[in-house]
């Protein structure tokens, strides 16, 4: 248990700036994104290891606040960087493309856990269930790993990324739904059809009415906000102005990261876009990678040791799993024949389970529907989707025949 201490703290969050930065300039050197290295760094610093990062208790409590910090100001910086026009154009492909890689996924599992179960489920817990589970813990995007990707490689005005960063918003909207769904499993309650279509309402509603109402009023308070002589107001404000959207739409029962994403979208519309946008971007280059090492330090390295008892069937589950989460995620790409854009680059950007599929799979091992070893077996399929898809945009963007795929 690692106990709260301010000085450790600040040693630790030292230690992970410190260890992300040098490991995104390895990383760099060597032809990758930054955001490989930092992953490897919380690898390295994460409890299999160094045990530098805490993941529990009060001290990883905090580390977590600082970690969903980061990631709200990552969406944020992205939501400045969107044309909502153009992201408008890319609406039905972004759709499209969310709901196969949805579906599509979330099947593969399912199929594969009700027909062909490993050791499936807790004590006691039927086989649908703990399929269920399975599948959903393949659905969910983490959209803040591919597109700090994206960003690394400045490709954030390509179409494939206005498409993938479309589509992690209803992505994300849809992992909600589900979320909702397996709690309520996992919680021994039944399903109500009308509370499943609320929450999606909430969701979408959230994100018009909020980008609406803040295009008509952002640009005048802005200019009010602009006349202070106060130092570095424009960027407190927007700070401020993204949390509080980010704490509204959770409360709205939405998710932090698509109220972030919408404050970005709608500052993007105001007069002093280019002065927010400079001055938010060191902020998030500080905070982010937080957000990339806790993640990193989320893994378990004692799962892939061959001596431990009952190792190769927990390999050969993640792996099988691990393809399925790839493949669904890369029929996605192919999902609006209509759209020009690279396919490939799309479906590869989709695949990143990072941190969302974990919360599904703690739920289900939380409530003894899925066993410490399924849990493993995920937890691996989450390492291997997290870790290949940097190398493999970075590969595709700077290969000459991509335009064509």
């Amino acid at each position: 248990m690692h106990e709260l201490s301010i000085p450790g703290l600040f040693v630790t969050l030292a230690t992970m700036l410190v260890a992300a930065k040098l490991l995104g300039e390895l990383a760099q050197r060597i032809g990758q994104p930054a955001v490989l290295g930092e992953l490897i760094a919380g690898v390295l610093l994460g409890g299999s290891l160094l045990g530098v990062v805490p993941t529990e208790g009060p001290a990883g409590e905090v580390v977590h606040v600082f970690a969903e910090l980061g990631v709200v100001l990552l969406l944020f910086e992205i939501g400045l960087e969107t044309d909502l026009r153009e992201m408008f154009r890319t609406g039905p492909a972004s759709l499209s493309v969310a709901t196969v890689g949805v579906v599509l996924p979330f099947l593969l599992g399912f199929i594969f856990w009700a027909y062909a179960p490993h050791a499936a489920s807790g004590d006691g817990t039927d086989l649908t269930t703990a399929a269920i589970f399975v599948g959903a813990t393949l659905t969910a995007t983490s959209v803040g790993i591919t597109a700090r990707v994206l960003s690394d490689l400045k490709q954030m005005h390509s179409a494939e990324a206005r498409i993938i960063i479309g589509a992690a918003v209803v992505d994300d909207v849809l992992g909600l739904v589900i979320l909702t769904v397996v709690s309520a499993l996992a919680s021994g309650a039944e399903l109500a059809p009308l509370g499943i279509v609320r929450i999606f309402a909430v969701a979408i509603g959230f994100l018009v009415v909020a980008v609406l109402v803040g295009r008509f009023a952002a640009p005048r308070l802005f200019d009010l906000v602009v006349r202070m002589r106060v130092r570095y107001v424009l960027l407190v404000f927007a700070i401020a102005f993204a949390l509080g959207l980010a704490a509204l739409a959770a409360l709205a029962g939405s998710a932090l990261i698509i109220g972030a994403f919408a404050a970005g979208l709608i500052l993007s519309g105001t007069n002093q876009f280019d002065t927010i946008e400079r001055e938010v971007r060191p902020v998030a280059s500080i905070f982010a990678p937080i957000f990339f090492v806790s993640v990193g330090a989320s893994v378990n390295l004692d799962l892939l040791d061959p001596s431990r008892e009952g190792a190769a069937g927990i390999l050969g589950v993640a792996a099988v799993l691990t393809v399925l989460a790839i493949l669904g995620k890369l029929a996605a790409g192919w999902a609006a024949p209509w759209a020009r854009f690279r396919r490939l680059v799309v479906g590869v950007g989709m695949i990143p389970r990072g941190e969302v599929g974990l919360i599904f799979a703690d739920i289900g091992r939380r409530s003894g529907i899925l066993n410490e070893a399924v849990f493993g077996a995920i937890l691996l399929m989450v390492m291997a989707t997290t870790f290949v898809a940097p190398p493999a945009l970075k590969a595709l963007f700077g290969s000459p025949t991509a335009a064509d795929q």
